[in-house]
Order: structure tokens, then C-alpha cells, then sequence
């Protein structure tokens, strides 16, 4: 699961059953104006993050899922999953959103 900064109140919206991410790839939800990428890896672990790399906005959906992280398919860089930041050398962060699954429905927290 995700952590979402700060401590706000949150409200969790339903966005599609959990099944349908597929295993080491992503899907994108609009939510709002903000594109979404959530991201199963191979243990199953679900993620999402804004969909645009920190370096020059490349879909991060469209990337490769390896661990805990993705890597951007414009620039190679790599960020990890499970708080937005990008890997050392690079610097930069994507926000990111808590998830949680509920009878099998996917759930993001978005802040009210």
C-alpha cells in the first residue's frame, strides 16, 4: 500500500476490480484531471502513482514493472512503487495514492 502525504481526510473512490490489473503491468484511471497508473507487480503488491514520470512526464504506465519499482519507457529512469521517489542517481518524485482491496474491488484514497 501506498502513503499519501500530510493528514488529511481521506475518501476512498472504487475504480474497477482488482483482478483486471495485470500481473508486472498497469493500468490508468482519470481521476479528475489526473491520470492514475496502478501497477500490479509479480507478488501481487497494487500501487498507483500520477502517471507522469518526474523527469520530462513520460507515462510511467507504459513502463516496465521489475520489483517494486517502474521503469520510465521515455529516459530509463526508475522509480519505486511504494513512495514515488525516483532511484539514486536521479532525483524526483511522483505522488502517490493509497490503495486497498475490498472483496476483490480496487480502492484509491484521494483526499477530500
Amino acid at each position: 500500500m501506498s502513503a499519501l502525504a500530510g493528514n488529511t481526510e481521506l475518501v476512498w473512490q472504487r475504480v474497477g476490480a482488482a483482478h483486471t490489473i495485470p500481473r508486472q503491468g498497469a493500468r490508468v484511471v482519470k481521476i479528475g484531471e489526473v491520470n492514475v497508473a496502478i501497477f500490479k507487480n509479480v507478488s501481487d503488491e497494487i500501487f498507483a502513482l500520477e502517471d507522469r514520470c518526474p523527469h520530462k512526464g513520460g507515462p510511467l504506465s507504459q513502463g516496465i514493472v521489475h520489483g517494486r519499482r517502474v521503469t520510465c519507457p521515455l529516459h530509463n529512469w526508475v522509480i519505486e512503487l511504494h513512495d514515488g521517489n525516483a532511484v539514486a542517481p536521479d532525483i524526483g518524485c511522483v505522488k502517490t495514492f493509497s490503495t486497498k482491496v475490498v472483496n476483490g474491488d480496487l480502492y484509491i484514497a484521494l483526499s477530500k
